[in-house]
């Protein structure tokens, strides 16, 4: 299965600025696809974890921390639905935050992040590396989503569901696309 990547806080607000389409030609041996402009990656041959976060790091131009996870994983997430339950409010965005390490830590959820007042970021439930919430569209909403490195014990990298969605769309369709393949040889 492919392994889905994300960097942390990278083309945000003009900072540690770089250009996915020139990293995803210099790794093509790993057959990486951008998803979108925040630093979000499909890695079709990965071979090892480490050899291709090294490679992945030699090639930013800048050091930046590096999120992985197994596309199955996202497949699994997407059949659970994190966010059933939940109603679509149209100023409110679901977002699910990658942690650098799989956490234990049992926090308090669903918990409001400020503690007090009108909220701008709650996280919902989390399992494992994933941490599933939705925020307000708010200036001060970043920094309550870096307060999640906190209450989960490890660094977060957070997207919104909606990028969540087209990297699942597209592991499904190479998921087809490879049956689709096998079917025919085997005929």
């Amino acid at each position: 299965m492919a392994l889905v990547v994300f960097l942390r806080g990278v083309n945000v607000g003009g900072h540690r600025r770089f250009r996915p389409s020139t990293l995803v030609t210099e790794l093509s041996e790993y057959d990486v696809v951008n998803v979108g402009a925040a630093g979000t990656f499909i890695v079709w041959k990965p071979g090892s974890r480490a050899k291709f976060r090294r490679e992945l790091a030699k090639r930013l131009p800048f050091q930046a921390e590096i999120m992985f996870c197994e596309g199955g994983d996202l497949l699994r997430w997407e059949a659970e639905n994190p966010f059933a339950g939940e109603l679509v409010r149209p100023d409110v965005v679901r977002f699910v935050s990658i942690l650098s390490k799989p956490t234990r830590m049992a926090a308090s959820l669903p918990a409001a992040l400020p503690a007090e007042g009108e909220w701008l970021v709650r996280a919902l439930r989390s399992h494992s590396q994933f941490v599933f919430g939705e925020y307000r569209r708010h200036m001060k909403t970043i920094g309550y989503l870096g307060q999640l490195d906190k209450l989960f014990g490890a660094r977060a990298t957070t997207r919104t569901w909606n990028t969540i969605v087209t990297v699942i769309r597209l592991l499904k369709r190479e998921a087809a696309s490879k049956k689709a393949v096998k079917i025919a040889k085997a005929r």
